[in-house]
């Protein structure tokens, strides 16, 4: 069972479509010097760095897998994405698709259903627009899930409303 900490508003689907899912997990980097830039944004005070990714579960009555749909840059673990990610430059970006055999238990919240039948190809016909240069603040992984999430269910805003939710 998905975290039960956020309500979905009044305008949020329900019925027919595919389930829709917002999942966080906090931004880790790899050991040397993409670790000690962390730990530098961590210094400064800049806390709670989380990562949102959408996750679709397809309403099928036999047990499916998951897809997760994850907006981040082309080299997570590089130090010169790290280092451009923290001087505000932007980097060249990439939306992954992969499969989870279940929704994740902790840091996972339902948003609701699906406006259309099908949430795998209206995630697709959006990550086909999506356009790729991520910049943190103006164009990243929040922005990403508010807009996905927003296109499969008319959710507005959910990023936002998320962290209200967990931090209260």
């Amino acid at each position: 069972m998905a975290s039960q900490f956020f309500k979905p508003s009044a305008n949020a689907t329900s019925g027919g479509g595919d389930t829709v899912y917002v999942a966080t997990v906090p931004l880790r980097a790899t050991a040397g010097p993409p670790q000690h830039i962390m730990s530098m944004a961590y210094s400064l005070n800049i806390k709670n760095l989380q990562h949102f990714m959408v996750l679709i579960k397809p309403s099928s009555s036999i047990p499916q897998e998951v897809t997760v749909f994850d907006f981040q840059p082309v080299n997570p673990e590089s130090i010169e994405s790290a280092i451009s990610i923290l001087s505000g430059k932007s980097v060249p970006g990439i939306v992954i698709q992969r499969k989870l055999k279940n929704v994740p238990k902790q840091r996972c919240w339902m948003v609701g259903s699906s406006k259309g039948e099908n949430a795998m190809e209206m995630a697709i016909e959006f990550n086909n627009s999506w356009g790729t240069d991520l910049r943190v603040g103006l164009h990243d992984c929040r922005h990403y899930t508010n807009e996905l999430v927003q296109h499969l269910t008319g959710e507005t805003q959910i990023v936002e409303r998320l962290t209200r939710s967990y931090r209260s």
